[in-house]
């Protein structure tokens, strides 16, 4: 597949402007996700999102995926370094799609829980529920999100090479590696994803267009 350098600025404008053409824009809540590795920094670029989206007419409400991780005692369950469970027990996906998705679905009330749990903490973040219009987009950030079945209209993933990966991770995270590695051969999210962006270096990174 055809690879296309571009800047970041201008993947920031090209990703707004897909947004801005999906089908129901302006009228429908649209619920997009940045798909990446911590190492990828896929917040930066949702966040990076909001200010071209409203300058096109399209409020945004960011949402972490790391708001919404399970319990301690769940995710954790087979040790701190576990890359398995990291893969496949962190993220509750049953709760994103109660408080952050189905929500957004056409008919739906539009209230979203913008997180869940801390992190860090381990408890209730207790965060009011937050309203997006109809019309509005959910920025969605997050690592391992692709092949979950999430109901999503847009989906970027920012793939890194495992040199990359490796490169970029802390010390401290190598241990999430083998859970990227089965990722990329179970998953297959450059695939899976409407669009890929190569990220092995944030400056310049590169498009692969799908023919």
């Amino acid at each position: 597949m055809p690879i296309r350098p571009i800047s970041p600025e201008l993947l920031v404008e090209l990703l707004a402007d897909r947004i801005a053409a999906l089908p129901g824009a302006g009228t429908r809540r649209l619920r997009v996700a940045v798909d990446g590795a911590p190492a990828a920094r896929p917040g930066e670029l949702a966040d990076a999102l909001v200010e071209p989206l409203r300058l096109r007419g399209l409020p945004t409400l960011r949402v972490p995926a790391a708001g919404f991780l399970r319990p301690a005692s769940v995710r954790l369950e087979y040790g701190k370094r576990d890359a398995d469970a990291y893969h496949d027990l962190w993220l509750d996906d049953g709760a994103l799609r109660r408080e952050v998705l189905d929500p957004l679905e056409p008919g739906g009330s539009g209230r979203v829980l913008p997180s869940l749990r801390d992190p860090v903490t381990d408890r209730a973040t207790r965060a009011p529920y937050t309203a997006l219009a109809p019309g509005g987009v959910l920025l969605l950030d997050g690592a391992l999100l692709l092949g979950r079945w999430l109901p999503l209209e847009l989906t970027v993933h920012l793939a890194l090479s495992a040199a990359a990966l490796e490169r970029r991770t802390a010390r401290e995270e190598r241990w999430t590696l083998p859970a990227f590695a089965r990722y990329a051969a179970e998953t297959v999210p450059a695939e899976e994803a409407d669009l890929t962006v190569r990220f092995d270096d944030p400056r310049h990174p590169a498009l692969v267009e799908r023919a």
